[in-house]
C-alpha cells in the first residue's frame, strides 16, 4: 500500500529517518509482531534519530511500515477493528471547550446513529481533557482536548475505535467533522 507523501514527510520529520530508511531497517524483520516490530524502532529513534516523543513516533512508523507491506489496513488497529480519528481548532481554553462538548453531548441517545451504552465521562490531567462514551455496538470514542500554546484555542482530537467494518470509517469520519462543526 503507498503511504501518503505527506505522512512520509511527517514521519520523516518526527523521527529523524529518512522513510526508505525505515523500509530498510524493517524488511529483515518483516515477519515479526508490532510489538517487537515498534520496539526496534524505538530503540533505533533513542540511538540514532530524533524525536521529542520517540515511543509515539515508533508506533507510527511501525504501523506505516505494516500498511507498506499490506499486513495492516489505513485505520486498522493491531486487533483487526478500525478506527475514525478527526482533529480541529477550537476557540477557548481545553475547559471551555470541555464544558461546550460536555453540555452538546451528555444526555444523547445515540452518535453516529449508535445507541449509547454507558453515559459519557470526562476526566482530566494537568496537560488534557478527556470526553468518552461506549456505544451499543461495542465501539468507543474518545474526545481528547489539549489548549494551544497562546492559551485561547484547544486542539480536540476525536478517535472512534473498535469498528468492525472499514467501510464505515469515511462516514463515521464525515460524521464526526460535522459534529465539531457546531462549536
Amino acid at each position: 500500500m503507498d503511504i501518503p507523501p505527506s505522512r512520509i514527510t511527517a514521519l520523516e520529520t518526527g523521527t529523524g529517518i529518512a522513510w526508505n530508511d525505515w523500509i530498510a531497517f524493517f524488511e529483515p524483520h518483516r515477519d515479526l509482531d508490532h510489538t517487537a516490530l515498534a520496539a526496534l524502532a524505538l530503540d533505533r529513534i533513542l540511538t540514532q534519530g530524533r524525536s521529542r516523543s520517540p515511543e509515539w513516533w515508533a508506533q507510527g512508523v511501525t504501523v506505516a511500515f505494516e500498511q507498506h507491506i499490506g499486513r495492516r489496513g489505513i485505520g486498522e488497529r493491531c486487533d483487526g477493528s478500525y478506527s475514525a480519528t478527526v482533529s480541529r481548532t477550537l476557540p477557548g481554553t481545553m475547559d471551555e471547550v470541555l464544558a461546550r462538548m460536555a453540555a452538546s453531548g451528555d444526555g444523547r441517545e445515540d452518535f453516529v446513529g449508535v445507541p449509547v451504552e454507558s453515559s459519557p465521562t470526562t476526566s482530566a490531567t494537568e496537560k488534557w481533557r478527556y470526553w468518552r462514551v461506549r456505544l451499543a455496538d461495542g465501539s468507543k470514542v474518545s474526545i481528547n482536548i489539549q489548549t494551544k500554546p497562546a492559551g485561547d484555542k484547544a486542539t480536540v482530537a476525536v478517535n472512534h475505535d473498535g469498528l468492525d467494518d472499514p467501510a464505515r470509517v469515511p462516514q463515521v469520519k464525515q460524521w464526526w467533522k460535522d459534529w465539531l462543526t457546531q462549536f
